[in-house]
């Protein structure tokens, strides 16, 4: 329920998609809040202090802008923030914090079963069994296998620690080059990409979206890699040139994707990528584990108790940089 407007609780707008978020009790206690959809964002931003961006695939933020009249704080519930990441944001003082943490460990066992699904040709034993044949064949091991990981944030390093467990050797691509990292090793600068893909047997994408990483998957990044390796995105879809892409995959350029995130969602149905030898697609669920609309808005709420406390808030976005920066995203 809504909590009954005063002039005392802070007013909260709660931008909802298909769903509400659920167990609002904690903040509904202490706010007036505002639950609405896309269409009725503008009207439930005049006059409210805070945004909660739960609906994290929505894009009507930037249009609604206008109303919000005295908003200091948004969060949304994603990791990703390029939904909200507009000039008008950019250039104010709302502070714009993320839900960084939730979904690593989720999108690193996706990351991990992906990567045993193209060494053992899971597919390929799918579809003969339910052909009846029986044809033996070889797999490849995993251990030893180079992995890129190009992003080197909490999900990037979940993924790394998990994929090394696993026997396999891991370095990251990030804005800085170094040495000694505790999960990757070595940490390449991503602006020479090209230079390392080469060594690679599987890339994961996980990087941000920002101005300097659309499109970074290209025609000349694919070109780079070995025909044997296999390509991850879990980041964003608009890191990569799809139609790039495709070609590399028609060609043999790479011999494989495994793709949960695209640049236009869902992914439409004539896409080629649906019908691809060696490509798995899945429906940008690689971390939506059983529980996590709760463990959202779990992590909004202590959030939110901070906030009304006057405490310092947990996962503060740098705006310029699109992301939390390390050692920014508060305690616990």
């Amino acid at each position: 329920m809504i909590a009954s407007e005063n002039q005392e609780a802070p007013v909260l707008a709660v931008l909802c998609g298909e769903h509400r978020p659920p167990d609002m009790r904690a903040v509904e206690s202490g706010a007036v809040v505002r639950y609405t959809d896309a269409a009725g964002l503008a009207e439930a931003l005049a006059g409210a202090d805070a945004l909660f961006v739960y609906d994290f695939l929505s894009t009507a933020v930037p249009g609604a802008w206008h109303a919000a009249d005295r908003l200091r704080w948004l969060h949304i519930a994603s990791a990703g923030v390029d939904p909200v990441l507009f000039p008008g944001l950019v250039e104010s003082d709302v502070v714009l914090t993320n839900s960084r943490g939730v979904f690593d460990g989720a999108i690193a066992e996706y990351v991990l079963g992906v990567v045993l699904a193209f060494a053992k040709d899971f597919a390929r034993s799918h579809d003969l069994q339910r052909e009846r044949r029986w044809q033996h064949r070889e797999s490849e091991r995993i251990a030893g296998r180079e992995v890129l990981v190009v992003g080197t944030g909490p999900i990037g390093r979940a993924i790394a620690r998990l994929l090394r467990a696993a026997g396999m050797r891991v370095s990251g691509a990030g804005r800085r080059e170094r040495t000694g990292d505790p999960d990757f090793g070595v940490v390449h600068e991503s602006a020479r990409l090209t230079e390392v893909l080469p060594h690679a047997d599987y890339v994961v994408a996980v990087a941000p979206l920002t101005e300097h990483t659309k499109g970074m998957f290209d025609a000349r990044a694919f070109a780079a890699m070995k025909p044997s390796a296999r390509f991850v995105n879990v980041g964003r879809g608009e890191l990569v040139v799809t139609s790039d892409l495709v070609d590399a995959l028609r060609s043999g350029s790479i011999a494989g994707a495994a793709l949960d995130v695209f640049d236009t969602e869902p992914l439409p149905p004539e896409s080629p990528l649906w019908s691809m030898a060696d490509v798995l697609v899945s429906p940008h669920m690689s971390g939506d584990f059983a529980g996590w609309r709760n463990t959202l808005v779990e992590v909004f709420s202590e959030n939110f108790r901070r906030w009304q406390a006057g405490e310092p808030l947990r996962n503060v976005v740098d705006k310029t940089l699109g992301y939390v920066p390390s050692g920014n995203q508060g305690a616990g």
